[in-house]
């Protein structure tokens, strides 16, 4: 049963994830289920014969960067899912509850200064994305939230990275893909090649806008795209905010990737530094600002004592 609830996070459902990613996981779930998916039109021999639980990729290690300094990191790696129960479709994947419990658990913290999200990811699920963004940014007004992309952030993972007080990321890496896919599987011709008919019973008129037996019908197709608009709609008017952007420069993006400097040029980003470099700075200046205010306590006690 979970393979199939797979599928389901992958067709009829609007997502925000790199369309090339996309592509792949389809082909993948079809050989894993044995569904003929060539329509697809993705040759993936090496991913024939994965195993569910093993990773597809080597995640990316992380900065380093001790709590024990005030300094918080939080893994946003893989494909985004909004459940930790949605986790199993690959090794890599990072759901958004677990990303704001690690939130709410560095905003609880009085040790825990500033909170930084190390990206790398291509993006996931809409559903879910645009309440944590907002999560997030409410949490920039406690405490300090930097986004360092190490070394992808795209789509839904850009999503979150806006939210941020502040996107650093170095010369290499990447941000953007502010858009939206859905794909829909129509297995209509190859079942009556098979000769297998399928008849669904069904009550209200949308009830079965997306089935896969059977190519989308206009009055479908007409609710997709309007779900289409209202999420790039809600995608770019985030990221718009959050930025300080116009929504129809975000639009002008066409859902395009920036790099480096040409990110920051377009104002997807802050500044361009090594992801280490990021957090070596990040703890100096939490180090300073912890330091800085003893200083003037026991200034101002000393100036007590002299007038005492």
């Amino acid at each position: 049963m979970k393979k199939h609830l797979f599928l389901h996070q992958l067709f009829n459902q609007p997502l925000l994830v790199l369309p090339d990613v996309l592509h792949e996981a389809i082909a993948w779930a079809g050989g894993r289920m044995g569904i003929n998916l060539q329509q697809v039109n993705i040759q993936l021999p090496a991913l024939a014969g994965a195993d569910l639980g093993q990773p597809a990729m080597q995640a990316p290690a992380q900065p380093t960067a001790s709590q024990q300094q005030g300094v918080l990191t939080i893994p946003v790696h893989g494909i985004l899912v909004p459940r930790a129960n949605d986790v199993g479709l690959c090794s890599n994947q990072t759901s958004y509850e677990s990303i704001r419990q690690q939130l709410n658990a560095g905003l609880a913290d009085p040790a825990i200064g500033h909170i930084v999200l190390d990206l790398a990811t291509p993006g996931g699920a809409a559903v879910g994305c645009y309440e944590l963004a907002a999560d997030i940014r409410a949490a920039t007004a406690r405490k300090p939230v930097t986004a360092i992309v190490h070394y992808t952030a795209y789509s839904a993972g850009y999503a979150l990275a806006s939210a941020c007080s502040e996107i650093v990321l170095s010369q290499s890496a990447g941000v953007g893909s502010i858009g939206v896919i859905i794909k829909h599987l129509d297995i209509s011709q190859q079942l009556a090649e098979e000769g297998i008919v399928v008849t669904t019973l069904y009550r209200g008129e949308h009830k079965n806008d997306m089935a896969s037996e059977a190519p989308l019908s206009e009055a479908a197709l007409a609710t997709v795209n309007t779900l289409l608009d209202r999420h790039y709609q809600q995608f770019c008017q985030q990221v718009a905010t959050h930025r300080g952007l116009d929504i129809g420069a975000v639009q002008a993006t066409q859902a395009g990737l920036f790099f480096g400097a040409d990110a920051v040029a377009a104002g997807l980003a802050d500044r361009v530094e090594t992801q280490q470099q990021a957090i070596d700075r990040i703890v100096a200046e939490r180090a300073v600002s912890v330091l800085y205010p003893r200083q003037r306590l026991h200034a101002l006690a000393a100036a007590m004592q002299m007038r005492l």
